[in-house]
């Protein structure tokens, strides 16, 4: 990691750590970002290699507030790693998104401007919001939400990145799974047995087929939000605490696709980390 020092500004001082991926896939905007940053503030500049790397930079951060450069997994690399080290809530993070546009929707849905400059300058004079995050019992973090099956499509998308060819296979996979007689009619979405508890009162269980389950942070109270879809009305509700269990079960958290597992615990932190977004 080599790091880059650039002259005072101002009495705003900045760790600016630029992710791998963002140099190999736009380098000019990354150009940018730090002409735009080092313009408004004192910044120190790093290329983290590595996780070790990145822990580095953090760790000797001292008073310097944090800008990344990068794209979603960057942010969720980042943030997983200042929750695991408690440091989370020392500083307000800042988003400069850097990368192809299938791969910024987390820090769209967050509010992050999707233009370099104007991302930039309100990583430099924006304000700190809090946001409230998901943890799960295997470390993972979970910032905007995530969908059960892994494929489900975003509200408004097509199903896609899975072609519509490998559904005949996706339903065929459930039908296995369940041992029952079949699937839905054809065209269908797959459904899955799942038994699915919000502090612990059940809103689906294994005898109801389950086509969608969506968990969130909340905003409002802090807890997170969830959502039940199978043959009926969905079901909504809000909890602290989301466990879902079954057949085998992959889950898509944010930009990160989990699983396959039989039992998954996602826990709300209300609170836990603060963003910098536009005034």
């Amino acid at each position: 990691m080599l790091p880059e020092e650039r002259p005072a500004v101002s009495a705003v001082s900045l760790l600016v750590v630029v992710d791998p991926a963002a140099r190999r896939t736009d380098a000019e905007s990354v150009r940018i970002a730090k002409d735009v940053l080092s313009a408004g503030a004192a910044t120190k500049i790093c290329y983290p290699e590595d996780p070790s790397e990145l822990e580095r930079a953090f760790a000797h951060r001292g008073a310097k507030r944090p800008v990344l450069i990068g794209d979603d997994l960057a942010l969720l690399r980042t943030v997983r790693l200042l929750h695991r080290e408690r440091a989370l809530g020392e500083a307000a993070l800042s988003v400069v998104p850097v990368g192809a546009a299938a791969n910024l929707t987390l820090t769209r849905r967050l509010g992050v401007p999707q233009d370099t400059v104007a991302a930039a300058r309100a990583a430099l004079d924006g304000v700190e919001k809090s946001q409230g995050l998901l943890t799960d019992d295997s470390g993972g973090v979970v910032l905007g939400g995530l969908r059960i099956p892994a494929f489900a499509p975003e509200p408004g998308r097509p199903a896609h990145p899975v072609p519509a060819r490998r559904w005949p296979r996706l339903r065929e996979r459930a039908r296995l799974r369940r041992g029952d007689g079949g699937c839905e009619a054809d065209g269908a979405a797959p459904t899955a047995r799942l038994r699915v508890e919000a502090d612990g009162v059940v809103l689906a269980d294994l005898d109801s087929p389950v086509s969608q389950v969506r968990v969130s942070p909340g905003e409002a109270d802090g807890l997170a939000e969830v959502l039940v879809a199978g043959g009926g009305e969905p079901v909504r509700a809000t909890a602290r605490s989301v466990r879902v269990s079954g057949a085998d079960f992959r889950y898509r958290a944010d930009a990160v696709v989990g699983g396959p597992v039989r039992t998954r615990t996602w826990t709300a932190h209300p609170g836990a980390w603060r963003l910098t977004l536009p005034r």
